[in-house]
């Protein structure tokens, strides 16, 4: 095999999954609801941020918006920031992957939401 395709087997050697993307979504699916000591690394990490990811997509639907509506929404608006605070409580995603995903701005402007956020209640 190295010899037809010194870069397949390269992926091979340093991947996890070998398949289509599809196919690497439904692994980490199924891995999210049980991870455990034998996952290590990039499969946990994988895992992790597809799990934060798909909080989003389902909070996007919850809310009736779309990608788009990410974009044109304030940093602050109240749907984000309650979709922050779920991945917060949720997930291992940092706060700086929180702002970028939901178009908030700065970590530190995400931060500063969150702790006014938590004062109040």
């Amino acid at each position: 095999m190295a010899e037809d395709d010194p870069k397949q087997l390269k992926a091979m050697r340093r991947g996890w999954c070998l398949g289509t993307e599809e196919f690497r979504r439904e692994l980490l699916a199924q891995m999210s609801e049980r991870i455990g000591e034998n996952h290590f690394g990039e499969e946990r990490a994988q895992s992790e941020a597809e799990e934060a990811d798909r909080i989003v997509r389902e909070g996007l639907r919850r809310l009736k918006w779309t990608e788009a509506d990410l974009e044109v929404r304030s940093k602050g608006d109240p749907g984000k920031v309650k979709l922050a605070l779920q991945l917060r409580s949720e997930t291992t995603a940092t706060i700086k992957w929180m702002a970028q995903r939901l178009k908030m701005g700065t970590s530190t402007h995400l931060n500063h939401l969150l702790y006014w956020h938590r004062r109040k209640t």
